[in-house]
């Protein structure tokens, strides 16, 4: 489980193929020495299993699945990514409840300033759209985000100058991909509403 508060701003060092997937080595400025082998960790949002570290490196399997479903396959060497590990108990609650499990990708279909800040406007799937919520919460990339003006495939975020240097969204660009989770309660949410409409109409 994760906060969406992202720990560090690392870097795809180099990718193997696997008989199925392959290895990512991120490269990160993260004190590494108290990994431990199987640990969960967030690369641009998306839950892995760290395999090996070294002082200034990690490396995770990605499933065939994951490359499919995520931006983790479009990556180049040198490519930025988002970083957070698990949370612990007792861990403050920066952000909201993210999984890791990513819905889907969505597009940069715009950026604009406002004042201080940034306006994103992002395109997704349309059958994503009715779990956001207007001033609900939203993985973008693993970074935890308010979405509003929530509309037809379209959604907004306002991020603030640190957000955008300390992540991977000071890099995003229109067209860009980027890694989408909704919030975990709207999907449950959205589940129940549906079994209950199923239910009537059966």
């Amino acid at each position: 489980m994760f906060t969406g508060i992202i720990e560090d701003l690392g870097s795809l060092a180099c990718r193997r193929d696997l008989e199925a997937g392959q290895r990512l080595t991120i490269a990160t400025n993260l004190a590494t020495t108290d990994f431990t082998l199987g640990e969960s960790i967030a690369v641009s949002g998306a839950c892995m299993t760290v395999v090996e570290w070294t002082q200034d490196t990690f490396a995770v399997d990605v499933s065939a699945e994951s490359l499919r479903r995520t931006t983790l396959g479009a990556l180049r060497e040198g490519d930025r990514v988002n970083i957070e590990r698990s949370m612990k108990l007792g861990d403050r609650l920066g952000g909201h409840i993210v999984s890791g499990h990513v819905d889907g990708t969505g597009e940069v279909a715009g950026v604009r300033d406002e004042g201080e800040s940034s306006i994103f406007t992002f395109r997704i799937d349309s059958w994503l759209m009715p779990m956001l919520v207007e001033k609900g919460s939203v993985a973008v990339d693993g970074i935890s985000l308010t979405c509003f003006h929530c509309r037809d495939d379209r959604f907004e975020v306002a991020v603030i100058p640190h957000t955008r240097q300390a992540t991977t969204l000071g890099l995003r660009r229109s067209g860009d991909r980027v890694n989408i989770e909704t919030d975990v309660l709207g999907k449950y949410v959205a589940r129940l509403v549906d079994s209950a409409i199923r239910a009537r109409v059966g």
